[in-house]
């Protein structure tokens, strides 16, 4: 049986993940701009949410009219932009 090179994404227990969800949602009633570390990209995903996908589990961040949907199980950590 051969390996695949990509690690696991690693994983983290409800709590994490009920914090991470109650600061997409925070930060989409706001319409706040958000910066995500997301698992396995080399860049951080910028924008505001645009839309919460319950049914394929994806967060549309939306950033000069481009959407990028994020899954939110990749979703590691959520910051605001400093500038």
């Amino acid at each position: 049986m051969v390996k695949s090179k990509t690690p696991k994404r690693p994983t983290r227990d409800e709590f994490v993940l009920e914090e991470i969800g109650n600061q997409l949602t925070e930060a989409y009633q706001e319409g706040s701009d958000i910066l995500l570390t997301v698992w396995g990209w080399e860049e951080p995903v910028r924008g505001q949410i645009d839309q919460m996908d319950s049914r394929t589990g994806k967060v549309h961040i939306k950033k000069d009219g481009v959407i990028t949907k994020v899954p939110f199980m990749d979703i590691m950590e959520i910051n605001y932009p400093r500038d």
